[in-house]
């Protein structure tokens, strides 16, 4: 109990609760994008109903979260319909 870590703790209790909040917006931001990740149209979870869902998305469909260059308004598809 000589260590002055927890004898500090033991004294400033409320130090913590900054380092919970911003661990826990941080995990909770890392998992809300997971998710978003996890339910866009190209990705396959069941290959029954449609294995290729990626040949029916529009092609000015915006597949990065944030595209500075790229205008997804003025681009063509390229290739053949399936």
């Amino acid at each position: 109990d000589n260590d002055p870590v927890y004898s500090h703790l033991r004294k400033f209790p409320l130090t913590l609760i900054p380092q919970f909040f911003f661990i826990c917006l941080g995990m909770s931001g890392a998992c809300l994008y997971l998710f978003r990740l996890a339910r866009a149209p190209y990705v396959v979870w069941n290959k029954t109903n449609n294995p290729e869902p990626w040949n029916e998305l529009d092609p000015t469909y915006q597949y990065k979260l944030v595209a500075i260059t790229t205008d997804y308004e003025k681009l063509k598809k390229e290739g053949p319909d399936f």
